[in-house]
């Protein structure tokens, strides 16, 4: 890989810019609509793939949370298994006051919230309800049974 090459994928993992990224690698090239193309064609070089997918992938294993460290952690608000530090200012006479660092766990409002998460994670809100108004068929039914019935007239006739 040119370090050219190099300098476009560690720009272009900056933002997922290609042509900002090819631009900056290449900066006589000021013509948008080139740029752009060219990215498309750097992107598609093996070298350059493999290197932003190793990239991504370092990036993925340090610092962005996988599916199955979201659902723990949003059980774990549900459930009131988590805290977080709190500051509280209580007074301790003579106009004085004392911060104090408190354990604080989930409100109601944030397990309310932890439940919703999780219930369209598993899909406990997608449930269809199909309401049939009987009447309504029935006179849907009977209208086209007429239409049915005018139209015999006609046909027989011809």
């Amino acid at each position: 890989m040119t370090d050219k090459q190099k300098i476009f994928a560690d720009e272009y993992l900056v933002d997922l810019n290609a042509t900002r990224a090819y631009k900056v690698a290449y900066p006589r090239v000021k013509n948008d609509a080139t740029a752009a193309a060219a990215a498309a064609r750097m992107l598609r070089n093996v070298k350059v793939k493999k290197y932003i997918d190793e990239q991504l992938e370092k990036l993925h294993n340090e610092r962005t949370a996988d599916a199955q460290e979201v659902l723990e952690y949003l059980t774990s608000v549900l459930r009131g298994e988590s805290s977080a530090e709190e500051i509280v200012v209580e007074g301790c006479g003579d106009g004085c006051s004392e911060a104090k660092i408190m354990e604080k766990g989930p409100s109601e409002k944030e397990r309310l919230k932890a439940a919703e998460l999780l219930g369209k994670r598993f899909g406990l809100y997608t449930e269809k309800v199909e309401v049939k108004d009987e009447t309504e068929r029935a006179e849907k039914l009977s209208n086209i049974e007429s239409i049915l019935n005018q139209m015999k007239p006609v046909q027989e006739g011809d």
